[in-house]
């Protein structure tokens, strides 16, 4: 068995990045070794809170800390119609234990110094870009040490907290484009993909059925369904971030294409849109691989599968 893929795991919890830490903790292809929280689906305060108890929960005995409270440039809009006043309404997940509090670090600092040490570290990116923009403007060389980023963002279609953007690109673009333009290899896991990941009756109740951590993913996403099934109508809700951790443990599930990604910061209608070009009309050299189609039904046996070995 190959050595397991390293990652740094950038969050906002989120019910879905509760999802994506669950797959990383459960799953022996992969191993975190530190979180950073930033600020996105709740106020800083909260998602750190969240990225804590879920860390936790998961078994992982790692570095979490605190990092960017508000975008680069502009003010915080989070997403409480979502995931509730608290940033994971559902479930009550426990306090950590004591001495397992989140570490003094920032964020930034710990996502820093995530690739200052020997081995190869990939950054999972599942909230707003802002600690990774603000690591990368603190120090440059980060260019050099960040082997690639896989990202849950964006769209090449709709959006969804605007008709133009999906949300953690809008809640902070200044920060997505300084990510996209860096030069650093990106997996862009935008809506288009993350839409086909839809925790169905089905797959909620095999995760019910798949232990103790199994039950909690399951009441979680008991409460996001509702949510997205009153915002959007969906009828299942799609489980955005865990499409990274995924892809990292198996990539063929997923089919990318790829393609010079933009991140639009000036128009009043399209801020935050990430735009694709597709065909290659623009004749810019591709920034990116974006993820397309997924297989939804090896996805979801995938996440059961990690997440029982946590129960």
């Amino acid at each position: 068995m190959s050595a397991p893929v390293r990652i740094h795991m950038d969050v906002d919890p989120g019910h879905d990045d509760a999802l994506a830490l669950f797959l990383a903790a459960g799953h022996p292809a992969v191993e975190v070794v530190s979180v950073s929280a930033v600020a996105g689906n709740q106020s800083l305060a909260k998602t750190a809170a969240n990225a804590l108890r879920v860390a936790r929960f998961a078994g992982l005995r790692v570095p979490v800390a605190a990092g960017m409270d508000r975008p680069l440039v502009r003010e915080a809009v989070h997403a409480p119609e979502i995931h509730g006043e608290s940033g994971l309404d559902g479930p009550a997940l426990p306090d950590p234990e004591p001495g397992l509090g989140l570490d003094p670090r920032h964020g930034v600092d710990l996502l820093t110094e995530a690739f200052s040490r020997p081995g190869e570290v990939t950054l999972v990116a599942t909230g707003p870009l802002t600690n990774v923009a603000m690591a990368l403007l603190r120090d440059p060389s980060l260019v050099q040490r960040i082997p690639r980023i896989v990202l849950m963002g964006g769209s090449v279609g709709l959006g969804n907290v605007t008709p133009a953007a999906e949300f953690n690109i809008f809640f902070d673009a200044e920060a997505a484009r300084i990510v996209f333009r860096s030069g650093i290899p990106i997996v862009m896991m935008g809506l288009d993909v993350t839409h086909q990941a839809l925790a169905t009756p089905e797959a909620v109740e095999a995760l019910r059925a798949a232990g103790r951590v199994g039950r909690v993913a399951a009441e979680l996403l008991d409460f996001f369904g509702a949510s997205y099934q009153r915002v959007f109508g969906f009828p299942a809700p799609p489980v955005h971030d865990a499409c990274t951790v995924a892809y990292l443990i198996e990539p063929s599930l997923f089919t990318l294409r790829p393609m010079a990604v933009e991140v639009e910061c000036l128009g009043p209608l399209t801020y935050g849109r990430t735009v694709c070009d597709v065909h290659g009309v623009t004749g810019r050299p591709p920034n990116a691989e974006v993820a397309m189609q997924l297989d939804a039904p090896a996805f979801w046996r995938l996440m059961v599968e990690a997440i029982a070995r946590l129960g």
